[in-house]
């Protein structure tokens, strides 16, 4: 993303849903100007110690400061929120650039045999009678219309994940809410194998392990700057 949006030195970059920062970081290591929102404090608390230099605040995307700012950045967040098209609208009120990322659909990435090894307990995922998800590129390209957006590319890029031994894979994963919550239910004991076994083809041959996933990059402007 930062090389599709030609960030560098002193790019004033609005970073929405910034998590921990590291995309904050990544762009001020270029030089960027940083202001990143987040509606968890913990998060935006987090972002700030990872990137003293920048501005962070605890806020929503439609709230975000004004600005002005050369690129407003979505990274993997479009996933996450009740109502993309109105992060993307508040995004292109607030720079001349927008862009954003989500991932592959299932099929295109390694990581959904974590959720096929969860399958047991949390039961099979319904077909949903709703719109694609976001992950689809018509989907996408088609939200970033009502948005207001006019898409100027819309790459593909294939990111393949290594795990140095299962206890790297598997730390982070039993971390998360999700796994915790089945591993109570399940028992860490079971849910670890049935988890290895589901990652069993991705074993490399020193004991680690690659997953292969796919996301998608946007690039947008407003239609105004046209």
């Amino acid at each position: 993303m930062l090389d599709a949006t030609a960030v560098g030195p002193g790019t004033r970059v609005l970073d929405l849903g910034c998590g921990a920062g590291l995309f904050a970081r990544a762009a001020a290591d270029r030089g960027a100007l940083v202001t990143g929102i987040d509606t968890d404090p913990a998060a935006v608390r987090l972002a700030a110690g990872e990137v003293p230099e920048g501005t962070f605040l605890v806020t929503g995307a439609a709230a975000a400061p004004p600005g002005p700012f050369d690129v407003v950045a979505a990274v993997q967040l479009l996933m996450h929120v009740a109502d993309p098209v109105a992060v993307l609208r508040a995004a292109a009120r607030r720079g001349p650039v927008v862009a954003a990322t989500v991932w592959g659909r299932d099929d295109e990435c390694d990581l959904r045999v974590v959720g096929e090894a969860l399958a047991p307990w949390l039961g099979a995922a319904r077909p949903s009678s709703g719109p694609p998800p976001v992950t689809e590129p018509d989907r996408l390209r088609t939200l970033a219309g009502w948005a207001g957006l006019v898409v100027e590319r819309l790459d593909e890029v294939v990111c393949p994940f290594w795990y140095a031994d299962e206890d790297e894979l598997l730390g982070p994963l039993f971390d998360s809410a999700l796994v915790s919550a089945v591993a109570r239910r399940a028992g860490p004991v079971g849910l670890r194998a049935a988890l290895l076994e589901h990652l069993r083809p991705f074993r490399t041959a020193t004991g680690g392990y690659r997953l292969q996933n796919v996301f998608r990059v946007l690039v947008a402007r407003p239609e105004a700057s046209e």
